[in-house]
């Protein structure tokens, strides 16, 4: 959990009113680490709009990471100063944001509004750029896809195109048979785990829209073997190729990898309940499922920034998996224990460029029956 946050917001408008957009990016106010970026199309608007939109964007993303204190910087004076309270906010289409903007201030213990140049505000002017370059782009004529019957977003406001991601866990391994800790330990699957990962295959080269054209859905997997060989199966069945992305990798289990439940309970009873009851604590020589969570989520802004608005493949882990599902549901971290996940399980998950999700499935194994 990260307590303090820096938010940097802007919007803009080609036009005013025109096409607008928005970029905010959150980041650690002690060590300048980005956390989160969000940025969208928000169609014909005005400025102020678009800048409101950023704003309430990134609070929305400093409490989906836990922060309670906020440091807002901005370079519009206008809404810096109607947040403050200096100034009143006179024009009706702006009260509604100003009510959002200050009712998801509300959950954080300070929040304070600083106004700055517009150069030093380069980054989150950027995210807002590229979302009205986005949205052009998606205005555009542009060749026919053959999309799911059913969308979400009417139902939920969500608005853009989403980023899909079908969530593969691994086949098998001798570790999850004997239900050991298998976090950083390098194994690989058997021949159980295999037929697994051709079954996973096999029902994912039977969905649509996996391949396009000729060309197979980015499929990106943890770097460790069982993963690999799982994400290989799946490229095969696609005719693609596997990614690797380190921040898809299992919890680091320290001191406990390879230990049953028990034998971890029976050394560290005390830390073990401990453990259990706070995603903060870190297993002896490992890794908290609070810096999971971050890791996690630093890995798909980065897959979302290069990949925004296709379907990706992600094969990875329990605790990873569990992860992205609790993005997508705006969950706490209580549904990494009430979540259970089996083997070559497919899960499935949208997450919008407004800030929005849509979780559509959740550990089907319907292809290993």
């Amino acid at each position: 959990m990260t307590d303090h946050v820096l938010v940097e917001a802007d919007g803009g408008s080609r036009g005013n009113p025109g096409p607008a957009g928005y970029g905010a990016v959150v980041k650690d106010a002690d060590t300048g680490e980005v956390l989160a970026e969000r940025k969208a199309y928000v169609g014909i608007a005005t400025n102020n709009v678009a800048e409101y939109g950023g704003l309430i964007a990134g609070l929305a993303a400093a409490a989906e990471l836990g922060a309670s204190t906020v440091d807002v910087r901005m370079d519009s004076k206008l809404v810096v100063e109607q947040m403050s309270g200096r100034w009143k906010v006179k024009h009706p289409s702006m009260q509604p944001l100003n009510a959002e903007a200050k009712e998801l201030a509300a959950r954080f213990s300070r929040v304070r509004y600083e106004w700055i140049p517009r150069a030093e505000n380069s980054h989150a002017d950027g995210l807002a750029n590229e979302a009205m370059d986005a949205g052009k782009q998606a205005e555009a004529p542009k060749k026919t896809v053959k999309q799911d019957r059913v969308s979400p977003v009417g139902w939920t406001g969500a608005t853009g195109t989403p980023t899909k991601l079908l969530l593969v866990r691994h086949g098998q391994t001798a570790m999850s048979v004997e239900k050991r800790y298998s976090g950083r330990g390098d194994v690989p699957l058997t021949e159980h785990g295999k037929q697994q990962a051709a079954a996973a295959a096999k029902r994912l080269g039977a969905m649509e829209g996996l391949v396009v054209d000729g060309e197979a859905a980015p499929i990106i997997a943890s770097p460790l073997i069982r993963t690999q060989q799982t994400a290989q199966a799946i490229a095969d069945a696609l005719g693609g190729r596997v990614e690797t992305h380190p921040g898809l990798i299992e919890t680091d289990f320290g001191d406990w990898e390879g230990l049953t439940f028990k034998e971890a309970m029976d050394r560290d009873p005390e830390f073990q309940t401990s453990w259990l009851s706070d995603t903060s604590i870190a297993a002896p020589g490992g890794e908290s499922f609070d810096g999971v969570h971050r890791r996690v989520r630093k890995a798909r802004d980065e897959l979302i920034a290069k990949y925004g608005g296709r379907t990706l493949v992600l094969v990875s882990h329990v605790t990873p998996i569990k992860a992205l599902l609790r993005m997508g549901l705006d969950a706490g971290p209580s549904l990494l224990f009430r979540l259970h996940l089996d083997l070559a399980s497919l899960s499935i998950v949208e997450f919008y460029p407004d800030g929005n999700a849509s979780v559509r499935l959740v550990n089907d194994i319907s292809h290993l029956s």
